[in-house]
């Protein structure tokens, strides 16, 4: 039996407010994002969602952790943000309760997904919406830049790689 991974074990809360952990979606890889729906990067729901269609059978999952901590472009209620992924952008993944991924506030599971470099070996505060976390069945993580689309190679690769 493999250990679950230390980061699997952290809780967050869901959109419903309930409390869940990566563990409790089973053993996949998973595509961590802050998200926001005035931001200028929202087109990158529809190309993660296209990876949840496509790749979900497979073994990942893209959850989606709003955020208003960059320049207020999160501002509605849950109700409001889970009718914006539906009815803009068809989203079929799991979007959570409203999360601070940076400062003392910061949501556990962020504060734990900073500590990876990123492609620059960049460590640290996320720098704005859209940032991705990719987290492999074995705990390895992979972070990409607000500005690298989901369906960029480098992401792909990662997700392939992470899916073996």
């Amino acid at each position: 039996m493999t250990e679950t991974p230390p980061l699997h074990g952290i809780p967050f809360t869901t959109a419903g407010g309930d409390e869940t952990t990566l563990a409790d979606f089973g053993d996949k890889a998973f595509l961590i994002v802050n998200v926001a729906s005035k931001c200028g990067l929202a087109p990158q729901y529809e190309q993660l969602e296209e990876l949840q269609r496509e790749y979900g059978g497979r073994g990942l999952q893209v959850i989606g952790f709003p955020c208003n901590q960059f320049m207020g472009q999160e501002p509605g209620s849950m109700e409001e943000i889970l009718d914006y992924c539906a009815v803009n952008w068809g989203i079929t993944f799991p979007i959570m309760d409203k999360v601070r991924v940076n400062g003392s506030h910061a949501a556990p599971l962020y504060k734990a997904l900073k500590k990876t470099d990123n492609a620059e070996r960049a460590k640290g505060p996320i720098l704005w919406n859209f940032e991705k976390f990719l987290v492999t069945p074995k705990g390895d993580i992979h972070r990409f830049r607000p500005q690298t689309k989901p369906n960029e190679p480098e992401v792909i690769a990662a997700i392939e790689a992470a899916l073996v």
